[in-house]
């Protein structure tokens, strides 16, 4: 049973940012959120079939939870409420791409603005993959697992988006993985993932530029409604809704949004499926990959 819902709305305003309006929700899925009147009696759930994000979000309000004690967060860094500085021009190294990708993780990694912001027994997520790679994915910021292990897209998030390569042919080693991000966002809770802000963005931009300049791929992928903001630039007006699936430029490479796996996880529809499919397609046509019949099919009606 659920003893605190902050997790659900985060979730919840996340969704929103996404686009998403409202989201189905089934009774047995209801019981777990509902506080039990006694220990031996069983939650009476009504049936609801929809919870409406707009009308959820604009009311300013959590929903309700039973009064618990929460749990003890992990210790977080000194300097949680440190401004972050400006950011600093990168300038590559003579040499090839392996070098200059690896003198560039070296950077990021003893930068001290990005150590000082990791929690206890996290890492900096840096980036892997191709040097050579047509297709650059880019992510909002690490997750939980990613920062555990030091690498982009891990846990099921990052079991989708394997999946997601291999209907189209290619594999983790084939493409290149980064996060605007390079380390995870620090926040008050002991759970769960916060969306980088603008500052954070801004302060990483030069690193991914930089390993834009050393891949130099055909296409960039952005998953997820930070990575709109991030990579155009803040403007309220600016969402995933309206620009996913269309082209843009970024560092004059062809740029092209779609939904992060995580929230293809949550919102697990046909529709959502097949509209992020049809932006994979897109990406490949792009870059020159042939495009079968049966990828052309993938995620419609039969």
């Amino acid at each position: 049973m659920s003893t605190d819902l902050d997790p659900i709305y985060e979730e919840l305003k996340r969704l929103q940012l996404e686009g998403l309006d409202r989201v189905f929700i089934e009774d047995s899925t209801m019981a777990l959120l509902s506080p039990v009147a006694a220990p031996a009696a069983q939650p009476i759930v009504p049936p609801v079939p929809a919870i409406d994000l707009q009308a959820a979000m604009n009311s300013g309000h959590k929903p309700s939870a039973p009064a618990t004690k929460k749990v003890a967060s992990r210790k977080k860094s000194a300097s949680s409420t440190t401004r972050l500085p400006d950011a600093q021009t990168v300038e590559l190294p003579e040499g090839n791409a392996a070098t200059q990708m690896q003198w560039l993780q070296h950077q990021v990694e003893n930068s001290p603005v990005c150590k000082e912001r990791l929690r206890q027994d996290e890492k900096i997520v840096f980036g892997e993959g191709a040097l050579t790679a047509d297709i650059f994915y880019c992510g909002e910021a690490p997750s939980e697992e990613d920062a555990v292990v030091g690498s982009p897209f891990q846990g099921k998030s990052g079991e989708l988006l394997t999946k997601i390569l291999s209907a189209m042919g290619l594999s983790r080693e084939t493409v290149y993985m980064t996060s605007l991000l390079k380390w995870r966002p620090e926040h008050d809770k002991p759970y769960g993932n916060r969306p980088p802000t603008q500052d954070e963005m801004e302060f990483c931009l030069p690193y991914l530029k930089a390993q834009l300049q050393i891949v130099q791929p055909k296409v960039i992928i952005g998953l997820g409604n930070a990575t709109v903001l991030g990579l155009l630039g803040s403007d309220r007006n600016r969402k995933m809704a309206a620009i996913r699936g269309t082209w843009q430029t970024f560092e004059n490479i062809p740029l092209i949004f779609t939904f992060q796996p995580s929230y293809l996880l949550f919102n697990d529809t046909m529709k959502t499926k097949r509209m992020a499919w049809e932006d994979m397609l897109k990406a490949m046509e792009k870059v020159g990959l042939p495009v079968s019949e049966k990828q052309q099919r993938f995620f419609l009606p039969k």
